[in-house]
């Protein structure tokens, strides 16, 4: 069977940890078992998080402003830019599924993550050069699109793995280790928001006042040093392995034995599953099939997370940007309002929303998993329905001052009426982004975390495809009718009707949510002796 190790020498199978010092299936970079005190913890997952914030770096540095890019330079319709987008976003965020299984299986997560790097700095270069001279032709179309699904193959390699990689610095069977881990996925959020507030401002503006060639460079140079900074950190990081079967194969038998099991039970005497050895298998297949539903009713709530970096910047490219006599804010900045609102939020939510609701609710954590993922669905309807509402107006203003055949001039209008939706969806993030990495995470066999963090960045992946595609029906179906909903003059546009379109297909996903959650029953873990479903223990209702 093939074997994962995430060892730099050889691959070593760690034994349960004899002392007290030492962390059970874990061992340090010689391959022996790592001590508790000299690896992991809080010590070893910020050089991670380094990475991982030089990634959003790098990865924001291209997806922000990309809409302009597309509209600009390359010519495109805004529909089809924005549909390209999507479709670009959906890879990126489909592919860690089947790298995750490959790194949970045969690649190990350490070696993901240096992969991954490497895989960003070539495709940062090329993006580079590619966008530093004027557009001459289709070839070069070309070569600018296959240095941005590069982008993509590094995004899926490196989002599942490096979190993966640094929430196993703690223990789970360690109670204060369990309790940072908790904390760590919230800090884990703040570093990735840090990272894009930052490039959403500096890189945005170096691309509409410098040049795309230098504004997509310095995303790449950061990613490169933030690989030296990743290594610097191997010694003190803990590497876990494992013997057991690829996902696929493991997969591949525990549905087998599934099926088995479900002609068997039709029979006089059903045969047991576990004759055929799969049953810890077929548990583990169970377990992942169970969190499908919590999965598909988070699918609107990506749909709609996916707008910001699209349809938000080219409606804020309409107004006025002014910040004294000379500064313009360039649209794709005002991203990092989410940012900035994420960053804020999440001490709040750490230091004082969660010791508050641990007074009456009793649980270590506040709230639980879903309680916070469906409070952040909710939060995102309203950050729609205000969307649609602030487009409303824009519109009125438009006609109001006479602009809808000039869609290039400025609105008399200012940009401060976007920022409460943009903060909106910041603060929705903060409870149904971070509780959906956790629940994922959490919810899942351990032998395939990476798994259930490649789980739950497909549900931005299936998100923005399907927002790609909604995007490309109503804009032909709206089209035939005289003005596309998405017309290349926003003026005469109506993403107020598209913004109305996803309030109440999120009314209806958050229905479902609330449905699901409750009769969801946790993964039991070691000393759990209660009934977990919602019903039963408090800790699953939402």
């Amino acid at each position: 069977m093939p074997c994962s190790s995430e060892l730099l020498l050889s691959p070593v199978l760690m034994q349960p940890a004899m002392a007290d010092d030492t962390v059970a299936g874990a061992a340090d970079y010689r391959g022996q078992p790592a001590s508790r005190a000299a690896t992991g913890g809080w010590k070893s997952s910020v050089f991670v998080m380094a990475m991982e914030i030089a990634e959003r770096f790098a990865y924001k540095g291209v997806a922000a402003n990309l809409i302009t890019y597309l509209t600009g330079p390359l010519g495109q319709p805004m529909a089809r830019a924005a549909a390209s987008i999507d479709a670009w976003k959906g890879v990126s965020q489909m592919l860690p599924l089947p790298i995750a299984c490959v790194a949970d299986a045969w690649f190990g997560r350490f070696r993901a993550i240096i992969l991954a790097s490497v895989i960003f700095i070539v495709s940062m270069g090329a993006l580079s050069l590619s966008s530093a001279f004027p557009v001459a032709g289709s070839g070069h179309v070309a070569i600018f699109y296959v240095a941005l699904y590069l982008v993509a193959l590094g995004e899926g390699a490196h989002k599942p793995c490096a979190q993966a990689f640094a929430a196993d610095q703690f223990d789970e069977k360690d109670p204060k280790e369990s309790v940072a881990r908790s904390s760590f996925f919230n800090w884990w959020y703040f570093g990735m928001c840090a990272g894009t507030a930052v490039t959403t401002m500096v890189s945005s503006y170096v691309q509409d006042n410098v040049g795309w060639g230098l504004g997509f460079g310095i995303p790449c140079i950061v990613i490169a040093v933030s690989l030296v900074v990743f290594l610097l950190g191997s010694r003190s990081y803990r590497y876990y392995t494992t013997r057991e079967a690829s996902p696929f194969s493991r997969a591949g038998n525990a549905f087998l034995a599934l099926i088995k099991s479900w002609r068997s039970s039709r029979r006089t005497n059903p045969v047991s599953s576990k004759g055929d050895g799969n049953a810890a298998a077929v548990e583990e297949v169970k377990t992942v099939l169970r969190l499908l539903p919590i999965w598909a009713s988070c699918i609107i709530y990506a749909i709609i997370f996916s707008q910001t970096s699209t349809f938000f910047t080219k409606q804020a490219a309409t107004l006025d940007r002014r910040i004294g006599a000379r500064f313009k804010v360039p649209p794709a900045a005002l991203q990092t309002f989410i940012s900035v609102s994420i960053v804020i939020f999440i001490p709040v939510y750490d230091r004082l929303f969660v010791p508050l609701a641990r007074r009456y609710t009793g649980r270590p954590t506040g709230i639980t998993m879903l309680q916070r993922i469906g409070a952040g669905l909710a939060m995102s309807l309203v950050a729609v329905a205000l969307s649609a509402l602030v487009e409303m107006k824009r519109l009125r203003v438009t006609r109001d001052a006479g602009l809808v055949n000039n869609p290039k001039a400025m609105l008399p209008m200012s940009l401060w009426w976007m920022v409460p939706q943009y903060v909106l969806i910041g603060v929705a993030d903060v409870f149904a982004m971070i509780g959906l990495q956790e629940f994922f995470y959490d919810q899942v066999p351990d032998a395939a975390r990476s798994l259930g963090l490649a789980l739950f960045l497909s549900i931005f992946g299936v998100g923005h495809l399907l927002s790609s595609l909604l995007i490309s029906v109503i804009d032909k179906a709206t089209a035939k009718g005289g003005t596309s909903w998405f017309s290349n003059n926003l003026n005469r546009a109506h993403l107020d009707y598209f913004y109305w379109l996803l309030t109440g297909l999120c009314a209806v996903e958050l229905v479902a949510f609330v449905f699901f959650s409750l009769v969801y029953v946790y993964k039991r873990k070691l000393g759990d002796d209660a009934d977990r479903r919602g019903g039963n223990d408090d800790e699953t209702v939402v």
